[in-house]
């Protein structure tokens, strides 16, 4: 208001033009440091004439040549304000603004005062952000000058601004600005042995330029610019080589990040700077996760960037088989890891149900390399180029690509199975004098009579490749030669030892003492990075994690294990994370938040038997260190309204509904406005699932509870519920036979508050619902005599609400609740 009066004043006493011939001469500082700041008002009021518009352009444009630097300071802070208005208000923005603004900014990029200059560098940084800077501008304006900054005999501080702001700007301009204007810039930059702040920010901007120019330029023109940076002489700068790493590493290509990449690295995490290794630690698990690949691991990401609920498990061991397409089968081909034999069978620990069903996608650019014929049928088996063979005598077998119908690869890698006939018998053998086991023995004998009968390929024992290969190692060996050949394969063996090592309690005291939550942290990157194969080596290292004395840590890894749960599966999550989320279940409320933020995600990832067994525990929840902690029962309501779904209606009633009405009763006003909602999902589910009895009985007991409660805030609470009842919630013969009474009656209730809600749940949900509008209905008269008695009430509000439109926008009443 201030600046809107000193400019009608100006205004009125001075026209345009002497506004133009004093501002840069006579006025004293402050007046031009007022009208420089008021700028935007005199755009407001001028732009409707071109002439005028033109005359106050002008006019900046003669401001910007002041010679006190708080005006251009003043000034520069004006200008993203001036080209959001113009954006928005002149169809001829574009050329208004090249014309007049981004000269200034321009300029200001070289002015002799600091401020003025870190000003115009804020308002380019926003003027691109939004967008209002042309391309061509930025090649033919602003690019120039940048690069003119950033010449060897340029000044030192001009040149420092320069490459920061150079850093910044290069990831709001395209591809080809960047690679044909700045990139041969910035490689020199990266070299410039006198100052040493120049190659700092070119290290700590490095994967900002590697991101937009692509893996081609980076691996031809700034790789090598990059192993000079990880070996400068100044700790600083190799720190913030390290911190860019992962960016680095994403801009390569699996081959140069293998084979060059990862020895750099090693050498910043054995660095004589204890802040270098530091840093390359924080770094560690997020580089390893650049490994990571979706045709191996079979995990892929959505477009929000989340993984899918059930993975697709399409290779789990270290061959990476992708698609058998020669193999013409009715039933689903699986590839299963190896065991401790060195052949691949079916482990609870590595194959899920789901997985099996989802391993018949394979990928067909693989060779075969061996074949052999088995009863009549033959098999292939195929072989990752990039992999080494299972077995030594298949490297020199001839190439032969054979199929059959009958081939199922479950049933050659594993070793022939017992005669389960005999062991059956064998163990029913002292009971044969029960007539009830006679019974049985002959129904069994007649099914396993009819499965040979139906698979003559398998009635026959079926040869393992140990058994025709007498040259295999023993079988320690293999188990081990397999894991590190899976691992190897995956990422180098020394990362992924450096990363174990982070648990380590030296490593607290040599390079970080919170390492190991910098390890939590990455840890589903990792083993997403790994595989569930792999999983055997980050075992041990997050049970370590998960009893680490730190809560930061535990808190960690509470935040993330549903996501780890998706990744290993749902056999590898019963046996090794339950556990574990068990014990985060009983940990200090920090962590537990963690556990509890994600439970539905969790749950819903756990067999329908395991998961139930959580229905006793949710009651646990309510218990907290510190009983104003709200949030947390604010997070349990809201979990629940999604846990809901996972449990029959007759668990939701037994264990839910209780917790729902203890949270219905809380102290705290958000608790108790989301759990309302919970009661009304919980009423939805046991409608749905039929189970009318029950969702009487509840009914009854909500009309108990609230409706009758001697305090007005459990009368209120009745009353919002019946408000946010769906049709699709429940019959509407039961809402008006059980529900509906009550509400009427609470209309007189003597608190204001309450009839305040019974006027909005009338007039804005119960008398909307198509049941209540039919003719003949039997509760319309009531319906309508008690809003009339509600529009004449003593209180504003309830007057209000009873005559509210429903059709209007809805009033929040929550601060009433």
């Amino acid at each position: 208001m201030f600046f809107s009066h000193i400019f009608i004043f100006l205004s009125s006493c001075i026209s345009l033009s002497a506004l133009q011939d004093s501002c840069p001469s006579t006025f004293l500082l402050l007046s031009r440091q007022i009208v420089a700041r008021g700028l935007l008002d005199v755009l407001r009021e001028f732009s409707d004439n071109e002439n005028d518009f033109i005359s106050v352009m002008e006019t900046v444009a003669r401001m910007s040549e002041d010679g006190e630097p708080t005006v251009r300071a003043e000034l520069m802070e004006q200008v993203p304000n001036i080209a959001m208005f113009l954006h928005e208000s002149r169809p001829n923005f574009p050329a208004a603004f090249s014309r007049y603004l981004v000269p200034i900014v321009v300029r200001y990029l070289t002015d002799p005062n600091n401020q003025v200059r870190k000003t115009s560098q804020a308002a380019l940084l926003v003027l691109l952000e939004q967008g209002l800077i042309s391309k061509a501008d930025m090649e033919n304006k602003v690019c120039p000058v940048l690069l003119d900054l950033t010449e060897p005999s340029s000044d030192d501080d001009y040149k420092i601004e320069a490459v920061a702001i150079m850093c910044k700007v290069v990831t709001m301009l395209s591809k080809d600005t960047v690679e044909n204007l700045l990139l041969p810039r910035f490689c020199d930059l990266c070299s410039d042995a006198r100052l040493f702040q120049v190659r700092k920010v070119c290290a700590a901007n490095f994967g900002e330029f590697c991101s937009i120019v692509g893996q081609e330029a980076t691996e031809k023109l700034l790789m090598p610019k990059f192993f000079d940076l990880c070996s400068d002489t100044l700790w600083g700068i190799r720190k913030a080589c390290a911190e860019c790493f992962m960016v680095v590493s994403n801009s390569t290509s699996p081959e140069v990040r293998r084979a060059k990449l990862s020895p750099l690295f090693i050498s910043l995490i054995s660095d004589q700077s204890r802040w270098v290794r530091q840093a390359a630690f924080q770094s560690l698990g997020r580089f390893i996760s650049t490994f990571a690949n979706p045709s191996s691991t079979g995990l892929h990401f959505r477009e929000d960037g989340a993984l899918p609920d059930v993975p697709s498990d399409r290779s789990l061991n270290s061959l990476n088989c992708s698609d058998i397409s020669g193999c013409r089968t009715e039933r689903a081909v699986t590839h299963t890891p190896p065991n401790q034999d060195g052949r691949a069978t079916p482990s609870p620990e590595h194959v899920s149900t789901a997985d099996a069903e989802d391993m018949n996608h394979f990928d067909n650019n693989h060779t075969p390399v061996s074949g052999e014929m088995h009863h009549g049928f033959t098999h292939t088996l195929y072989n990752s180029s990039n992999s080494p063979p299972t077995t030594n005598n298949a490297k020199n077998t001839k190439e032969i690509e054979q199929t059959d119908e009958n081939f199922n690869s479950f049933h050659y890698w594993r070793s022939p199975l017992p005669d389960i006939k005999e062991m059956v018998l064998d163990c029913l053998q002292p009971h044969m004098d029960d007539p009830d086991v006679q019974a049985q023995v002959q129904v069994l004998a007649a099914a396993l009579k009819a499965a040979q009968l139906d698979s003559p390929a398998d009635s026959s024992p079926v040869n393992s490749p140990t058994e025709s290969q007498p040259d295999v190692q023993p079988e320690n060996n293999t188990e081990s030669l397999s894991e590190s050949e899976s691992v190897e394969n995956v990422i180098p063996q020394q990362l992924l030892d450096q990363y174990l090592s982070m648990t380590d309690p030296a490593r607290a005291q040599t390079v970080d003492t919170e390492i190991a939550k910098h390890c939590a942290f990455s840890l589903p990157g990792v083993a997403l990075t790994l595989g569930r194969q792999n999983w055997h080596c980050l075992k041990d290292t997050y049970e370590t994690l998960a009893t680490d004395v730190q809560w930061k840590v535990r808190r960690t890894l509470a935040f993330s294990i549903h996501e780890l749960a998706v990744i290993l599966g749902d056999q590898l999550t019963a046996a090794d994370l339950v556990p574990i989320f068990n014990g985060f279940l009983k940990d200090l409320d920090e962590v537990r938040i963690g556990v509890l933020k994600h439970l539905y995600d969790f749950l819903k990832l756990l067999h329908a038997d395991k998961r139930r067994e959580y229905l006793y525990q949710l009651q646990e929840f309510m218990v907290t260190d510190n009983s104003r902690n709200w949030r947390f029962r604010y997070e349990l309501a809201e979990q629940l309204i999604l846990i809901i779904e996972l449990y029959s209606h007759h668990d939701v009633y037994d264990y839910l509904r209780q917790i729902a009405l203890t949270l219905c009763s809380d102290k705290v006003s958000e608790v108790r406005w989301i759990s309302y909602k919970l009661v009304v999902e919980i009423l939805q589910k046991l409608y749905t699932c039929g189970a009318d009895d029950l969702g009487l009985n509840f009914m009854n007991e909500l009309t108990v509870r609230f409706c009758h409660c001697s305090k007005w805030v459990g009368r209120q609470a009745f009353a919002f519920i019946c408000q946010v009842l769906e049709e699709d919630c429940m019959p509407m013969e039961q809402f008006s036979q059980h529900l509906l009474p009550s509400l009427l009656s609470l209309s007189s209730d003597p608190v204001a508050n309450v009839r305040v809600l019974v006027a909005k749940a009338l007039r804005q949900s119960v008398m909307e619902k198509a049941y209540f509008k039919e003719p003949g209905c039997a509760y319309s008269d009531e319906l309508e005599d008690t809003v009339m008695a509600l529009q004449s009430d003593k209180d504003r509000d309830v007057r209000f609400f009873a005559s509210l439109d429903p059709n209007k926008g809805l009033m929040d009443t929550a601060p009433l609740m």
